[in-house]
């Protein structure tokens, strides 16, 4: 893992920072993850991007510095990888970080039994156990300071069984269940956590899931809405076609919304016959 610390001068914020001073953010070099850093920073939150790509955390470090006059820190890490996220815990043991925003994660689809285990494994290092693995010793330490805040990111896909996404509908099945549980636990003891169930959204995660998205609304409009239902909310459904899925799945047994996200996943899927 590598880092970087960017530190422009702060030109200060009026914009309040409920969970401040600073946000961890992964995934931070696109999509979701993107989209948050700029929000945070507008809002006056210093920052810790982390990604894969040194480059585009970089450039978007530098860029929240010169537009918002927040400090930015880059650690590159691969969070598949246990040591990577044993290394950006080590090197964020003495930040005062108050807001883990855990947007890392990635998709796969197909039929199952078709393709490779290996990118199946490692999607589930990365959508689940890196997200465990953060959010234990952060949780810890956002009761410590007598407040925090986590935000998860499940999917719409997750509140079923989805066929030519069966694991990564799983995962995201994990981390809603995962939130539910926590927030309870650490209400209480001053912390917000909720889970984010975006539909589908127009950023590289589908072509990484390689699926085809048309007509999807881009992540940009995402963090407002969830920044302002975390504490409020377990689960947030951000944007119209979320929020439309989940009104037409509303009342439906599990076994008709799996009918249904099969139609779904066999018009994105790329390369699949929709037979």
């Amino acid at each position: 893992m590598q880092s970087l610390s960017t530190e422009p001068p702060r030109q200060g914020a009026s914009a309040p920072r409920p969970y401040g001073p600073i946000a961890l953010v992964t995934g931070a070099s696109d999509g979701i993850g993107r989209a948050f850093a700029v929000e945070l920073a507008s809002r006056g939150y210093d920052l810790i991007l982390v990604a894969r790509r040194q480059s585009a955390l970089n450039e978007l470090a530098a860029e929240l510095g010169s537009r918002h006059g927040v400090r930015a820190e880059v650690l590159v890490a691969d969070l598949g990888v246990a040591a990577d996220v044993q290394a950006v815990l080590n090197a964020t043991a003495d930040r005062d970080i108050g807001l883990l925003v855990a947007a890392a994660g990635f998709g796969t689809s197909g039929l199952f039994v078709e393709q490779p285990v290996e990118p199946e494994l490692d999607m589930i290092d990365v959508n689940c156990r890196a997200v465990v693995a953060l959010v234990h010793p952060l949780a810890s330490r956002f009761v410590a300071r007598g407040g925090g805040g986590i935000i998860l990111f499940g999917s719409l896909v997750g509140f079923q069984g989805v066929p030519r996404a069966a694991a990564y509908a799983a995962s995201k099945a994990f981390i809603q269940t995962f939130a539910e549980g926590l927030r309870p636990e650490l209400k209480p003891l001053g912390v917000d956590v909720i889970s984010v169930a975006p539909g589908p959204v127009a950023s590289g995660f589908a072509a990484r899931a390689k699926m085809v998205v048309s007509g999807a609304p881009g992540p940009e409009a995402i963090p407002a809405e969830v920044l302002g239902a975390l504490g409020r909310k377990t689960t947030v459904r951000p944007g119209f076609q979320s929020k439309l899925l989940e009104a037409l799945f509303t009342g439906l047994p599990r076994p008709a919304r799996t009918l249904i996200m099969t139609q779904v996943m066999k018009s994105m899927a790329r390369g699949v016959a929709a037979g």
